[in-house]
C-alpha cells in the first residue's frame, strides 16, 4: 500500500494559478514575469495592478480575435482593435478644439490656434479614447468570468 501512494508524496505543485479569465488561467510565474517587467518602468506598481492589466489585455485580445484582428504581436492586435472599435467613432468638432484652446490659452504661449490645432485634436482624441476604453473594459469584465486568487 505504501508503494502505491509514494509518487503522490513527492508530487509538487509546478505553478500556482492566481486568476481565471473565463477558461484561461494566469499562473504565478506569468504574473511574476509581467510584474518584473512593469516594476522596471514603475517601481511602485503593485502585483494586483499588474494582474488586472493582464486580465484587461486578455479580454481585449479575445475581442480582437473575434473580429479576426491579427497583429504582428499582442500589442499591435490590441492597438488595431482599439482603432477599429473605439477611435474611429470619435469626432472632435471645431468648437471643441476652439473651446479647449481658449480655456488653456496660457499653455499655448504665443502659438496661434491654427498652429496648435493638430496637437489639441490629438490630445482630445486620446483623452476620449481613454474614457471609452475604460468603460469598454468595465463592460467586458462584467460579462466575463473572472476569479482572482492572489495572496500576496
Amino acid at each position: 500500500m505504501l508503494a502505491i501512494n509514494l509518487p503522490f508524496v513527492f508530487a509538487e505543485v509546478v505553478d500556482r494559478v492566481v486568476a481565471f479569465v473565463d477558461d484561461k488561467a494566469i499562473t504565478l510565474s506569468d504574473l511574476e514575469d509581467n510584474y518584473k517587467a512593469a516594476a522596471k518602468l514603475r517601481p511602485d506598481i503593485k502585483k494586483e495592478e499588474v494582474l488586472n492589466t493582464k486580465i484587461n489585455r486578455m479580454l481585449l485580445l479575445r475581442e480582437a480575435k473575434k473580429l479576426r484582428i491579427e497583429g504582428a504581436n499582442p500589442d499591435e492586435s490590441i492597438r488595431e482593435y482599439i482603432e477599429l472599435k473605439l477611435r474611429t467613432f470619435i469626432k472632435i468638432t471645431e468648437d471643441d478644439l476652439r473651446e479647449f484652446y481658449d480655456k488653456n490659452r496660457k499653455e499655448f504661449g504665443k502659438a496661434e490656434f491654427d498652429d496648435s490645432r493638430e496637437k489639441i485634436e490629438e490630445y482630445l482624441v486620446e483623452k476620449e479614447v481613454n474614457i471609452r476604453l475604460k468603460k469598454h473594459i468595465e463592460d467586458l469584465r462584467s460579462k466575463a468570468y473572472i476569479k482572482i486568487q492572489l495572496n500576496n
